[in-house]
């Protein structure tokens, strides 16, 4: 019975994370690289909201500088 139980109970939470995915919408307009020549998205209009591009997803990832191969894998011990 216990079981049981669990089993629905993983059932039932796998079908509530089902709704934490992704829609396809960006929270904040200027995180959509599409919006980024907007004037709302330029300061002085983001700076007001804390809005601006280069805050919510970086300053690289904004000027297109950022080099994924600079990662580094630590080695195993």
């Amino acid at each position: 019975m216990v079981g049981m139980l669990r089993i629905i109970g993983l059932a039932l939470f796998g079908v509530l994370l089902t709704g934490c995915g992704y829609d396809g919408h960006y929270r904040y307009p200027c995180q959509d690289p599409a919006n980024w020549e907007s004037a709302e998205c330029k300061p002085p209009l983001c700076t007001v909201s804390g809005a601006c591009p280069e805050d919510l997803v970086g300053t690289d990832v904004v000027n297109g500088t950022s080099d994924e191969s600079t990662v580094e894998e630590v080695p195993n011990e």
